[in-house]
């Protein structure tokens, strides 16, 4: 992993390189998902991409293909926790006023009980 773009001060990147813990529930060759620390419903999974990009428009503009990635781990995450069929959130936040807090790109997988409307 020592090859892969990272910000040593980055959060994510540290979690990647296993430099910080994470409940790590799926990994492939370009991204890691773990469990997020605050959840904000029961099952509430972070997915990364492990080279840094600073937040989803970056990603989609510099590397597509492991946006794609992401989205494939999801559909594995969702089936895993056992909410494929009840319905889960794919969620991005891209910039501050989004509530972007950790900038590195980062999919939020949300489940296990009615989300109801965003805002």
């Amino acid at each position: 992993m020592s090859s892969l773009p990272r910000t040593s001060d980055c959060l994510f990147c540290r979690i990647v390189a296993r430099e910080v813990p994470g409940t790590v529930v799926h990994e492939t060759d370009t991204t890691l998902a773990f469990r997020d620390i605050t959840p904000q419903a029961p099952t509430h999974v972070v997915l990364v991409p492990k080279a840094h990009v600073e937040n989803a428009a970056a990603l989609a503009a510099t590397a597509p293909g492991v946006l794609d990635d992401l989205f494939l781990a999801a559909g594995e995450v969702a089936r895993a926790e056992g909410i494929a069929d009840s319905g889960y959130r794919l969620l991005f936040n891209t910039g501050r006023d989004a509530g972007q807090t950790v900038f590195h790109a980062h999919l939020h997988v949300l489940g296990g009980r009615a989300l109801g409307p965003l805002a």
